[in-house]
């Protein structure tokens, strides 16, 4: 099993998240692959990917983003979405920078809400990563209330920033019984979002999945088989 280090870096803003890291086995590398979380969740749900990838000549990094886990700010929000994905470019820089890897040899892993943070960047930054991976990008959301989103818009722009419980389980996410019950019980889990990052998260992925194009980097996108938290049919367009 790898050894788990932990640190923080100081974000555009003098904002300083938390972000786990695991060195490489055997020494110093000059490759790396940066993990970026679920929404509602932090970098110790993908902890066990460090060692489940089999990339022991790989130093592994994972954040915890803003408002999540062991970060700052209020639990479920962002002051924008476009916050978090310039947080996002800070932070492959640091790892980049302060661990010595050049940024061609960085690997992005993500997931969900992650995928759709990284998937921005992506579009919007045109950083020179040696690849992305895209996991189940919750380009549009489930909403299982009739006309939720319009509803959400309305309400927001009659009285401001206002906040929604999540209504995913641990069983829509994962079949392993173990997983399922640290999810559960995991104090760190923030079950809120803030409507203002619900709201950006919809746009910006219809922005990001209408012009993919142009995104030039080595893409894989993987689509679950049967997922009861996120549409398809903008993974199959992206």
């Amino acid at each position: 099993m790898r050894t788990q280090q932990e640190s923080q870096f100081t974000t555009h803003d003098g904002t300083s998240l938390f972000y786990r890291f695991w060195p490489a086995q055997g020494g110093s590398t000059d490759k790396a692959v940066v993990l970026f979380h679920r929404g509602h969740e932090h970098s110790g749900r993908v902890a066990h990917l460090a060692d489940e990838l089999g990339l022991p000549d790989f130093a592994i990094f994972a954040w915890d983003a803003r408002g999540n886990g062991r970060s700052p700010g209020v639990r479920g929000s962002s002051p924008s979405l476009t916050v978090s994905v310039k947080d996002v470019d800070v932070f492959v820089k640091h790892v980049s920078a302060a661990h010595g890897i050049p940024i061609g040899n960085i690997a992005v892993v993500e997931q969900s809400v992650g995928a759709v943070l990284v998937a921005a960047w992506a579009h919007d930054y045109a950083p020179r990563v040696r690849c992305l991976v895209l996991a189940s990008p919750a380009f549009k959301v489930k909403f299982y209330v009739p006309l939720a989103r319009p509803g959400l818009r309305l309400m927001h722009a009659l009285v401001g920033n206002f906040f929604v419980h999540s209504y995913v389980k641990a069983k829509f996410l994962t079949h392993d019984p173990q997983r399922t019950a640290s999810y559960e019980s995991d104090p760190l889990i923030a079950r809120p979002i803030s409507v203002n990052i619900l709201l950006a998260l919809y746009d910006t992925a219809e922005r990001i999945v209408a012009d993919a194009h142009a995104i030039t980097l080595p893409t894989q996108l993987l689509v679950s088989g049967n997922d009861w938290v996120v549409h398809r049919k903008p993974q199959d367009v992206f």
